[in-house]
Protein backbone atom coordinates (compact mmCIF):
# COMPACT_ATOMS: atom_id res chain seq x y z
CA UNK A 1 0.00 0.00 0.00
CA UNK A 2 2.98 2.56 0.87
CA UNK A 3 4.58 1.91 -2.65
CA UNK A 4 0.90 2.88 -4.50
CA UNK A 5 0.76 5.96 -2.09
CA UNK A 6 4.16 6.08 -3.08
CA UNK A 7 3.96 6.52 -6.72
CA UNK A 8 0.92 8.76 -7.06
CA UNK A 9 2.82 10.97 -4.81
CA UNK A 10 5.65 10.45 -7.49
CA UNK A 11 3.62 11.23 -10.15
CA UNK A 12 2.26 14.31 -8.54
CA UNK A 13 5.71 15.81 -7.89
CA UNK A 14 6.77 14.94 -11.52
CA UNK A 15 3.32 16.55 -12.97
CA UNK A 16 4.22 19.78 -10.90
CA UNK A 17 7.85 19.94 -12.28
CA UNK A 18 6.35 19.31 -15.89
CA UNK A 19 4.62 22.62 -15.00
CA UNK A 20 7.28 24.43 -13.87
CA UNK A 21 9.69 23.31 -16.50
CA UNK A 22 6.55 24.38 -19.57
CA UNK A 23 5.20 26.72 -18.14
CA UNK A 24 7.05 27.82 -15.51
CA UNK A 25 4.21 27.89 -12.90
CA UNK A 26 4.52 25.45 -9.36
CA UNK A 27 1.00 24.55 -8.74
CA UNK A 28 2.52 23.88 -5.65
CA UNK A 29 3.21 27.31 -4.09
CA UNK A 30 0.16 28.61 -5.85
CA UNK A 31 -1.61 26.40 -3.69
CA UNK A 32 0.25 27.08 -0.84
CA UNK A 33 0.58 30.68 -1.05
CA UNK A 34 4.33 30.09 -2.32
CA UNK A 35 6.89 27.71 -2.42
CA UNK A 36 8.47 28.69 1.25
CA UNK A 37 5.27 28.27 2.97
CA UNK A 38 4.82 25.69 5.52
CA UNK A 39 2.02 23.39 3.45
CA UNK A 40 4.06 23.73 0.47
CA UNK A 41 7.31 23.32 2.05
CA UNK A 42 5.39 19.79 3.71
CA UNK A 43 4.08 18.58 0.65
CA UNK A 44 7.64 19.01 -1.24
CA UNK A 45 9.08 16.88 1.84
CA UNK A 46 6.06 14.50 1.65
CA UNK A 47 7.11 13.75 -2.08
CA UNK A 48 10.54 13.90 -2.11
CA UNK A 49 9.57 10.92 0.44
CA UNK A 50 7.82 8.82 -1.76
CA UNK A 51 10.17 9.07 -4.16
CA UNK A 52 13.20 7.91 -1.94
CA UNK A 53 10.85 5.03 -0.64
CA UNK A 54 10.53 4.26 -4.43
CA UNK A 55 13.91 4.39 -5.02
CA UNK A 56 14.82 1.75 -2.74
CA UNK A 57 11.51 -0.19 -3.92
CA UNK A 58 13.40 -0.59 -6.96
CA UNK A 59 17.06 -0.91 -5.75
CA UNK A 60 15.49 -4.12 -3.44
CA UNK A 61 14.26 -5.75 -6.52
CA UNK A 62 16.91 -5.02 -8.78
CA UNK A 63 15.22 -2.78 -10.81
CA UNK A 64 11.33 -4.44 -11.22
CA UNK A 65 8.51 -3.07 -9.55
CA UNK A 66 6.74 -5.71 -7.94
CA UNK A 67 3.86 -6.44 -10.02
CA UNK A 68 2.63 -9.85 -7.95
CA UNK A 69 -0.31 -8.20 -7.14
CA UNK A 70 -2.11 -7.53 -10.50
CA UNK A 71 -5.45 -9.30 -11.76
CA UNK A 72 -4.53 -13.02 -12.88
CA UNK A 73 -4.30 -13.49 -17.02
CA UNK A 74 -7.05 -15.66 -18.18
Amino acid sequence: MLTIISTILTVIGAINWFLVGVAQFDFVAYLFGGAGTIGARIVYVVVGLAGIWLLGVLVANRGHIDDSHEEPQH
